[in-house]
């Protein structure tokens, strides 16, 4: 499989995170996919953003789960830009996803949507909580799972396993040979984040992992030459 780069809530180095100016400009660069952050809102809506609250990336404040739709979308998310939902997202671009969920209420409306519009083959499910890759797998017959870590021992190869994930994406300011080696033993594939600089890249490229998660579409350009 080649060498994957894709594209951290579109390209946030450059663009305003989780936005469709984001996202369609991740896409421009050629990013193979792009990854997301969903949350609900108060009614239910899969609202595009990374944080629990609104404070950091958009001039409101508050959790997302005290807000309607209709109240987030009057947020400006940067440079004019709105906060989307999951659905537009879809709409907006033709790359491959990667769409992170937080929790299991969340994974139960993403499976929702993903059985209606038949997304098993453009979208995999990412998580950092074991519950909730294990819920999106129960719902959606044939996804793509995978397990997030950003604090990990070698356990996070079994805790992945556990759960039918075939990806783990891990913090590589953590990542080990010994973890790399485990997870090659149990077939997993291994995606490594945030890379944002040459050197991390050519870590990445040493430990022979099949992608990186980058804020920069640089990446993209200079993964291919880095050994």
């Amino acid at each position: 499989m080649n060498f994957l780069t894709i594209g951290h809530r579109g390209i946030m180095g450059v663009e305003p995170e989780n936005t469709l100016r984001s996202f369609t400009a991740a896409q421009q660069a050629g990013l193979d996919l792009i990854e997301l952050d969903l949350h609900l809102s108060k009614d239910g809506a899969l609202v595009v953003m990374h944080d629990a609250d609104v404070d950091r990336t958009t001039d409101g404040s508050g959790p997302i789960a005290e807000k309607t739709l209709a109240e987030l979308r009057v947020l400006d998310a940067g440079r004019g830009e709105r906060v989307p939902v999951f659905e537009e997202v879809l709409d907006a671009v033709t790359a491959p996803l990667q769409a992170e969920i937080k929790d299991v209420a969340a994974a139960r409306a993403l499976a929702e949507v993903m059985n209606r519009r038949d997304l098993v083959g453009r979208v995999e499910v990412l998580s950092f909580h074991d519950e909730a890759v294990a819920e999106i797998a129960r719902l959606v017959p044939g996804v793509r799972t995978a397990l997030v870590a950003s604090r990990y021992g070698i356990d996070v190869v079994e805790r992945a396993t556990a759960v039918g994930a075939t990806t783990l994406v891990l913090n590589i300011r953590r990542l080990t040979l010994e973890v790399v080696e485990r997870a090659r033993k149990a077939d997993l594939r291994i995606i490594g984040w945030v890379v944002n600089t040459q050197d991390h890249l050519r870590l990445v490229r040493a430990l022979e992992l099949d992608g990186a998660t980058t804020d920069y579409p640089e990446i993209k350009r200079t993964g291919r030459f880095t050994a």
